[in-house]
């Protein structure tokens, strides 16, 4: 529950994430719609890899939810070693061992939501989850964007000081490259995405 006590954080699975799968679907390419992502997706897309990756290994979403039941947020996670070759394998020439590292997917939030708490019940819930199933730690993969960008907003702020806050650092020399478009009909553009981990 968010500390004004309007919304509730609890996991999906079975017949409920199936129900949700159209609503998580809209959401995410809502949030992943602005910056720093600009990402424009597809319902079938979306319904396709959130159906997908509810079935990886050791699959774990959580949903925030109003009082009316909908929901305005959600963050997901699975095992590392179930992901992208995109997203594993520059973890792997690193170093690091995959199937001892869970990965966290999205975590999206409406505007109106944020700043009440929910984005550190959705790391504590993700994090609960990888300890229980005895992972060693967590990571996930976050977009760099250059400073100069034209659509970068004015106000924006990155959130590496929550991440760092939640005992994560960036790890050095370590990049992800996935696609995406980001115009309707658009190409897919190959984006560097940045990794952050924690040992728990």
């Amino acid at each position: 529950m968010d500390p004004a006590g309007l919304v509730k954080i609890r996991p999906l699975s079975g017949a409920d994430l199936d129900a949700a799968l159209p609503a998580l679907a809209r959401l995410r390419i809502h949030v992943f719609r602005a910056w720093p992502y600009l990402y424009e997706g597809s319902l079938a897309y979306e319904e396709t890899y959130l159906q997908k990756l509810a079935r990886a290994k050791d699959a774990f979403i959580v949903a925030a939810e109003t009082d009316d039941g909908e929901i305005v947020g959600c963050a997901t996670g699975s095992g590392m070693d179930d992901q992208h070759a995109e997203f594993s394998q520059p973890l792997l020439t690193a170093g690091y061992d995959l199937p001892t590292t869970f990965y966290f997917g999205e975590s999206v939030l409406l505007p109106e939501h944020r700043g009440k708490g929910i984005g550190h019940a959705f790391f504590d819930a993700r994090e609960a989850h990888a300890i229980a199933h005895s992972y060693k730690r967590a990571c996930f993969c976050a977009v760099e964007r250059p400073e100069d960008h034209p659509q970068r907003p004015s106000d924006y702020a990155p959130l590496d000081t929550f991440w760092q806050a939640r005992g994560y650092h960036k790890l050095p020399g370590v990049t992800a490259h996935f696609a995406w478009p980001e115009q309707a009909g658009g190409p897919e553009i190959n984006h560097p995405m940045a990794y952050w981990l924690r040992q728990f």
